[in-house]
Order: structure tokens, then sequence, then C-alpha cells
């Protein structure tokens, strides 16, 4: 079975389900989007959770994807930037715990955190603060690790930092690596267009991105998104949320269909997606089958708060998919 590495902002998720919106405008928080807080900010905000119910687990978008791989059987690593503290501690052990091989560097500054408030109405806000994942530089990454794996996953949320992802890139292909990409973010892509061009034509082999940042990088539909994604990458995948995805392999277009489910929160949707599509194509599943896998794994997420299966709910997908 193929290797996979991915590199990420190292978040821990705190989640917080609340019953109406007066947390979000307190916080100047826009409801459904990512607002980056800094440090004073954070612990404000902590202050004010701390007698709410709180969910916490590792997080950040590559990390919520190894996950899921790992959970599938596939054999993979982890590389990002955290602090020895009490939310650093933690964010090491669960990947450990997950059989994810960690390939983790230290900053003097504290753990990163993604406070995630979620409404009633399932839609996810987003107060992020990335305190040590901000510090991942060029010189943190040991491309001797790289020898064990045969592709890396990167997410979006990197792109601001051009001169570590180019780095990542310029280092995966020298050690013959494919390379996976989510776009992560729509005002990402809008704002780095052309970085993110110049990625997909140099480097690139397997794009994700929804429906909005589809559009937003191309300008266009959603249907001509895929197309032009498809010109640069072999392996382009556009996801259209309840209506499905579209995704198009070495020139072969195919449409798969959502797995109904009873949506409560949409956090880590896109993440557990791709967890599902890479192991399909890695184990060189047909387009279709792979597309289900991981249509159902984002399915089955759906169901429950938070950005990942409990490991409980892993063994109960894993027993469905065996007897497939």
């Amino acid at each position: 079975m193929k290797r996979i590495i991915g590199v990420g902002n190292a978040l821990v998720d705190v989640i917080v389900q609340v019953d109406d919106e007066d947390i979000l405008k307190r916080f100047n928080l826009k409801k459904g989007g990512m607002e980056m807080v800094d440090a004073p900010t954070k612990r404000i905000i902590h202050t004010a959770i701390s007698n709410m119910k709180q969910n916490v687990a590792s997080g950040g978008s590559t990390s919520n994807t190894m996950h899921g791989l790992a959970h599938l059987g596939a054999p993979v690593g982890y590389i990002g930037k955290i602090s020895k503290d009490a939310m650093g501690d933690f964010f090491e052990k669960d990947l450990i715990h997950s059989k994810i091989n960690p390939h983790l560097v230290y900053s003097d500054i504290d753990t990163g955190i993604a406070t995630t408030f979620i409404t009633k109405d399932a839609e996810r806000t987003f107060a992020t603060y990335l305190g040590a994942a901000s510090e991942l530089t060029p010189d943190d990454i040991d491309e001797s690790v790289l020898d064990h794996y045969d592709l890396m996953h990167i997410e979006g949320y990197l792109i601001y930092n051009h001169e570590l992802i180019l780095r990542l890139c310029k280092l995966a292909k020298k050690h013959g690596l494919q390379i996976s990409m989510d776009m992560a973010s729509y005002n990402l892509m809008d704002e780095h267009r052309d970085f993110m061009f110049e990625l997909l034509e140099n480097y690139v082999d397997i794009v994700f991105g929804n429906e909005l940042e589809a559009k937003a990088l191309t300008e266009t539909d959603e249907e001509e998104s895929l197309e032009i994604l498809s010109r640069y990458c072999p392996v382009s995948v556009v996801k259209l949320g309840a209506k499905g995805s579209i995704v198009k392999v070495n020139g072969h277009k195919a449409i798969i269909q959502a797995v109904p489910s009873e949506c409560v929160d949409t956090n880590g949707l896109g993440d557990i997606y791709a967890s599902g599509f890479l192991f399909g194509l890695m184990n060189n599943y047909p387009i279709t089958e792979t597309g289900w896998l991981a249509s159902f794994l984002a399915a089955r997420l759906s169901e429950t708060v938070g950005a990942k299966l409990s490991d409980e709910q892993w063994e109960q997908i894993n027993n469905e998919l065996f007897k497939r």
C-alpha cells in the first residue's frame, strides 16, 4: 500500500455548540467564516466559553485527512509545528493513538487552537489562533523523511507562505512523491490565484476544491472549473455538497452522487472526503468506487459533531466496508 505524508497547520480543535449567535457578534465573528485571532483574543474567547460544554480534538485540515486515512488502514505520517505545552502534548498523543507517524517540530509560542462555534443550523464559525503552526518554515522540513513516503498531501491554508509551499513541492518532486493539495478556502484561492496556478502547473498531481473554492480560483462555474483544473492536474475534484461531486481522472469524467445523511455539522467533511478519495486512488479502486468511499465517509461524519469520527464509529464503518 502506498504511503502518504501530510503537511499542515497543527491545531487543536475546541468545538462549542451555541444556542444563538450572540457570542459570534460579541467577538465580531462572521457566521460561517473563519477569523484569525491573536493570543490575547484567544484567551478572552476561552474565558468566555469556559463554562460551556466543549469537545476537544486534534485538528487542522491535513491532520483530519491523515486521521481518516490511518483509520482506513493506510500508512501515514504528519509534519507540523506545535509547542511543548498541554495542547501540543494532546496533539502529539492523538497522532500516535491513531497510528500516524509524527514528524513534528517545536516552537516556543503556544500550540495553535481552532475554536469552532456550531449554531443550531449546523453552520460552523471559526476563531483560529495559529500560534506555533504559523512558524513552520522551509528550514523545518527534514527531507530525509520523504524517502519513506509516496505521496504528499498539503492543505491550502499554508498557501500564504509561498516559500514554504515551494520548498515542500520541490522536495516532494526531488524524492519522487506525487503531490495532492486541498484548496481549503475560497478567499485564499482568490487572494493567491496566480501562485495557485503556478503550483498546479508545475507540481500538483491531485487537487481538491469545493464549489466556492473552484469558482474563486477559475472565475467560472463548477463544470468549467473542473475542465480548467484537469488541464493542469491528472486528478481533479470539485465537491458540490449535497449535490455530490464531479471528478476527472486522466481525462475521464465521473459524476459522484452524495450519500444521504442527516447532517448536524459540516465541520471536516472536505477533509474526510479527501481521506476516502486518496485511499481509493492509492489502492487503484475504480473511480466510481473511489468517489463513493469519499462521499460515504463525508456522509457518516456529517451525522456527528466535530471534524473527526470516534474510534467506535470507525470500527462500525470498517465493518460495514468489509461486508461490501
